[in-house]
């Protein structure tokens, strides 16, 4: 995810429960309304110049308005309460969330087949999708002219799938080709399979958001439809529109079109508290590559923690570009790596920040592990300096602004913050907090999640074709002592 702050930004807010009649409740033949589907006015804050509006209408669909007239285009985003973790291990269903994914462009019933992507770019759009642990969004990127379509066409979507038993098969395939190409024939992909195996024991980040391959293969078809049925409804959805657009207007076709659809029985949750890692690990694998892969993971906190704003500029300090103290420490001056980075997932529960490094061919991923231990010694020890910590907000109020800048990034980021914090708000107080972190905040968070946490380590090793052909996600365990 885009790292956000901003120096200074204007966030003023006024909770309201207002009702705001909506207009015409004209829809289609095939459509049977609620008797009243006027949607209730919970939240509304200042983003800037933008002025921000939170809705919820009686089957639970909540909506998120950034109208700006200034805008050349809306970004219609759907983001489901519904990720990765929502899935059953133990039941071998994991992967679904992913595999929904690709099913919602398939068909819907009295549609053909195709028809979501023919009618989006017969109006002049496009449409994306992305699944996470926490969320599955759908983002589409269209003329203002055709909100009522995209409306119609999400609305449909969200009940009223085919899923055909040749659809959902084809699909699998896909996934599998996917998971094939990103994870099994990827040093990268088995790589972070292997670290989030060994950093949780109970919380369900510990499988991938693809699924287990085991998995893919054989779930069968009932648990499709079921996953669908528990999770695929307004309720457990929040629309989130930015860019230019009339808000009564919009408010209009939303009820329009989603008046009809009914709210669904949405299980708990997954509430587990264990902070990852767990213990100390580590993962050795051959693979053909021409030097060490190196991935160590420590702990991270959520999004919506309080510690999170000075993680992220601690995050910044070590990985924020070329004179950070990662690429310095690793890549410049100690001629180690070919390239040094790392990053935190942006998760609702706590989770992991990765170090990710390519050793250059002769140094081993020992040596990167020594210089990374050092560096997080060196931040939990020293204060660090008042001319490097505003450089590092400075990067970081230049990421918020850009990231904001279109209205799909604002759609993006407001939708993450309402999915992985609970609330859009945070989007605004986030940015406040990072220009109050100190020297001192940094010390911490490094002591608690660096210094303190245990260390999950996986490294691929060069080796010949013929000595890798045992899977690596079985790699045994070769750390001495938890």
């Amino acid at each position: 995810m885009r790292s956000l702050v901003a120096l200074t930004l204007l966030a003023s807010a006024a909770c309201s429960a207002t009702r705001v009649p909506a207009g015409a409740r004209a829809g289609s033949s095939n459509q049977t309304m609620t008797t009243d589907f006027t949607p209730l006015r919970i939240d509304e804050a200042n983003l800037g110049a933008l002025r921000l509006s939170k809705w919820r209408f009686p089957n639970g669909l909540e909506v998120v308005l950034a109208p700006d007239e200034n805008a050349r285009a809306v970004a219609y985003t759907t983001w489901f309460r519904v990720g990765s973790s929502d899935e059953n291990e133990a039941q071998g269903e994991t992967g679904l969330a992913h595999l929904f994914e690709h099913l919602m462009f398939t068909q819907t019933e009295g549609a053909e087949e195709g028809d979501f992507d023919r009618r989006m770019e017969a109006a002049g759009g496009s449409s994306n999708a992305m699944t996470d642990v926490d969320f599955t969004a759908y983002v589409n990127i269209i003329p203002s002219k055709a909100l009522a379509l995209a409306a119609s066409l999400e609305a449909d979507r969200m009940q009223h799938l085919a899923l055909r038993p040749e659809q959902i098969e084809t699909e699998r395939q896909v996934v599998i080709e996917e998971r094939l190409a990103t994870t099994e024939d990827n040093v990268d992909g088995t790589l972070d399979e292997l670290v989030l195996g060994a950093s949780f024991r109970e919380h369900p980040y510990r499988w991938p958001v693809i699924g287990h391959m085991e998995h893919i293969k054989k779930v069968p078809q009932a648990a499709v439809h079921a996953f669908y049925r528990r999770h695929y409804g307004p309720n457990n959805a929040v629309l989130v529109i930015a860019g230019k657009f009339d808000e009564a207007m919009a408010l209009d076709t939303v009820a329009v079109h989603y008046g009809r659809l009914t709210s669904v029985e949405v299980p708990p949750r997954p509430e587990v508290k264990e902070q990852g890692p767990v213990v100390k690990a580590r993962k050795t694998i051959p693979w053909p590559v021409p030097a060490d892969r190196l991935a160590l993971a420590v702990g991270a906190p959520s999004m919506g923690h309080p510690d999170r704003p000075a993680f992220e500029v601690m995050e910044a300090l070590l990985s924020g570009g070329p004179g950070s103290r990662l690429n310095r420490a690793l890549v410049v001056e100690g001629e180690l790596a070919s390239s040094a980075e790392c990053q935190a997932h942006a998760t609702r529960a706590s989770n992991l920040l990765v170090f990710w490094v390519q050793m250059r061919p002769g140094k081993a991923a020992a040596q990167a592990e020594a210089r990374i231990e050092a560096l997080i010694e060196d931040l939990a020890a020293t204060p660090v300096s008042p001319p490097e910590l505003e450089r590092a907000k400075n990067r970081l109020a230049m990421d918020f602004w850009s990231g904001l800048a279109s209205s799909e990034g604002r759609a993006e980021q407001l939708g993450l913050f309402e999915v992985a914090t609970g609330s859009y708000r945070n989007l605004m107080t986030r940015a406040e907090a990072y220009g109050g972190v100190t020297a001192a905040d940094i010390q911490r968070v490094a002591h608690e999640y660096l210094r303190k946490r245990p260390r999950v380590v996986a490294v691929a090793v060069p080796a010949a074709n013929d000595d890798a052909d045992e899977d690596p996600r079985h790699a045994p365990d070769t750390s001495a002592t938890p």
